[in-house]
């Protein structure tokens, strides 16, 4: 069992966040998979940023704005 750092994005309205995880590979089972805790992780910050919490989303992540690119 290896494991494989990895950025994911969680993305909640006009916020996006950066989050480090831990990609868990092996040759068994649904690898690539994410720890109990990583999971977490992601659920934590995709709530503080649905409540708009962008300072305990931050504790746990790099937080950005997105701004829509009209053409």
């Amino acid at each position: 069992m290896r494991k494989r750092p990895y950025t994911k994005l969680v993305h909640e309205g006009a916020l996006v966040a950066e989050v480090d995880v831990n990609l868990i590979e092996s040759d068994e089972g649904w690898a690539p998979y994410l720890s109990v805790e990583d999971a977490y992780k992601l659920d934590d910050v995709r709530e503080a940023l649905r409540l708009g919490d962008i300072k305990l989303a931050a504790q746990s992540a790099r937080v950005y704005t997105l701004t829509p690119v009209a053409v």
